[in-house]
Parts: structure tokens; sequence; C-alpha cells
């Protein structure tokens, strides 16, 4: 898919969301990906996880307890291809390699983006901070063990990667959120309100059997808005609840919408483009000397008109006291 798409785009960058490493060879990933990243001339993006549907571990006949095992296992041997400093062996009870070595390089320096899934426990953003990669959260983390916060999650992974020589940068930490926009807003929920309710009911529940909000179908949207993980409404609406992210996170670097089938395509394509050029260019910069200049000339319109007055009658004044 990311090959197609790069050769129909430009500029945008293109991310696996996630690649599942447990059902994977690590060295058939870091190939596919550096051969990605020199196709589109260095817009890749890898993004991993353990593999969050338990369907999918039951077909490959791996243990769910050692899936984050396997996980650190494998990006630990995904980095080292990447950084090319030597030949890599590795001997794992599920993959085995021998001075191995990739013949491509990264196309970016030093090495493409590499971002850790972390949904429903600390062991994504551990794995980050270990191995100096990115984090993809969820807004509101799942975690069904233990209570962390989104503060908690940069805690957890600073921490660890202070503890492997690593660093980690907020403007590289990317929030995962489900979001719709209308005109209004109450426009936006009536858009997204069946749909909402069967992706939540027969889906994340119905097939996946994970925990759903105990109400009615038809009110799951106004659930999830008032519980802060999905962000439904105007682009005012859209802008305020990036902001409350920001202040429970401590600050984050990227919004990861969830592309969700949840309304028909032209309300999925305009909820895209208000976010676009409504919500976008508030978090961009693209305003602020728009908004600077306006703020400015506001607080001088008195004088300025003062002094348009004053220049236009002496305009005046001096053509009628020209010969007639």
């Amino acid at each position: 898919f990311i090959a197609a798409a790069a050769g129909r785009t430009r500029h945008i960058r293109l991310g696996t969301g996630v690649i599942s490493l447990p059902y994977h060879h690590p060295y058939m990933v870091a190939n596919r990906m550096v051969l990605l990243d020199h196709l589109t001339r260095g817009r890749v993006m890898l993004g991993v996880g353990p593999g969050a549907l338990a369907s999918d571990a039951n077909m490959f006949c791996i243990d769910p307890e050692r899936q984050r095992e396997m996980m650190d296992e494998s990006l630990g041997v995904i980095m080292q291809l990447f950084d090319g400093s030597g030949p890599v062996t590795c001997e794992t009870d599920w993959f085995k390699l021998r001075d191995a070595t990739l013949q491509l390089r990264p196309f970016q320096k030093p090495t493409l983006p590499v971002a850790v899934a972390s949904v429903q426990s600390p062991a994504g953003v551990l794995l980050a901070g270990k191995h100096g990669t990115s984090v993809i959260s969820l807004s509101v983390p799942r975690d069904t063990i233990r209570s962390t916060s989104l503060k908690d999650q940069w805690a957890i992974a600073e921490k660890e990667a202070a503890e492997h020589g690593k660093t980690m940068r907020r403007e590289d930490w990317r929030l995962s959120v489900g979001c719709h926009l209308a005109e209004t807003r109450e426009q936006a929920f009536e858009d997204i309100r069946v749909g909402a309710g069967q992706v939540v009911t027969e889906y994340t529940g119905g097939t996946n059997g994970n925990p759903i909000p105990d109400v009615p179908a038809n009110e799951i949207v106004d659930y999830m808005v008032e519980n802060n993980q999905w962000i439904v409404g105007t682009p005012d609406d859209c802008i305020a609840g990036i902001e409350r992210l920001q202040e429970a996170s401590g600050g984050f670097g990227g919004l990861l919408l969830r592309a969700e089938d949840w309304a028909p395509r032209d309300k999925l394509h305009r909820s895209y483009e208000l976010l676009a050029r409504y919500v976008m260019p508030q978090f961009q910069g693209s305003l602020t000397g728009i908004i600077d200049s306006q703020q400015r000339s506001a607080s001088m319109k008195e004088s300025l008109q003062a002094n348009r007055r004053a220049g236009l009658k002496r305009a005046t004044d001096t053509f009628l006291a020209r010969p007639q």
C-alpha cells in the first residue's frame, strides 16, 4: 500500500500504523522499510506494536504473555540493522540471525522515524524509552491493569530512556484520537451517532471482546466525547479538545486521527476539510502573524484613523488652495 501511495504523492509522509512485530521476522521488517524509505525518498515512518488483536495471536499460535517480549527482541534487532554499524547476530526462541546486514541503508539520516504504540500497558513507552523511538498513545490510555495517565506514560518513557542513554522528544510524541467535525456540534454528533455505535458494539466489543461503555449504542458517541476519548463537534470544539490534551499530557507533537468509517463518505471528507482549513493552522503557526497583525491594527485603530483623516484633509486643503 505504501509503495502504491508513494507513486501517487510527492510530499505527504506515509507510515505503518502499526506492524505487529511478533508476527514478522525482524530482518524482513527492516529490509522492507528501508526499501520503502528509498522509494518514497525519505517520506516513510515505521510504527510498531506487539499485536492488539487476540485473534491474530491465536492464529499464529503465539502466547499473548510473550508478545511484548517478542516485540522488544524484534525492535532491538531492527534498530541495529537500521544503524548499520556492523553485522547482527542474534538467537531467540522464535528467530535467528547470523552476521545479518542490510544491503541498503536508510535514506533518512541518521535513520527513518520509528514509533512504538502504547495502548493497554506501560510496555510501549518502556520500549520507546529503551530504544530511543517516539510513541503513539491513545488520547485516554486504555490500561486495564493499572491507571496510567498521559503524563505518567511520558515520565516512564523518559526514565527508561535515561537509563539506556537515550533521549525522548515531546515533539515526536503522537496522540491517537477519534475525531469527526461538522459545521455545527449537533450535526457532527448526528453524522456518526449510528455508525459510532456500530463500530464500538459490533467490532470493539462484539468481535474483539474488549470492554465497551455500558450505555445504549446510540449514546456511545456522547459517552466517548464526555470522557475525552473522541473529539466530535465544530472546528472550535476540536481546537479546545486538542488544548485539553496538551494540558493532560504536558505537551505532545502530533495528533494522529483514527480513520473510522462511521459516516457517509462525503461527511468524512468534509470533516477532514474542516480540520485542515480551520484546526491545523491554529497549531502549525500559520495564523500567528495574521492574528498578531490584526490585533496590533485593532489596538491602534483610533489613532490610525485619526492620522488617515488628517492626511485626507491635508490633501483636500492642498487641492482647494490651488488656483482655479
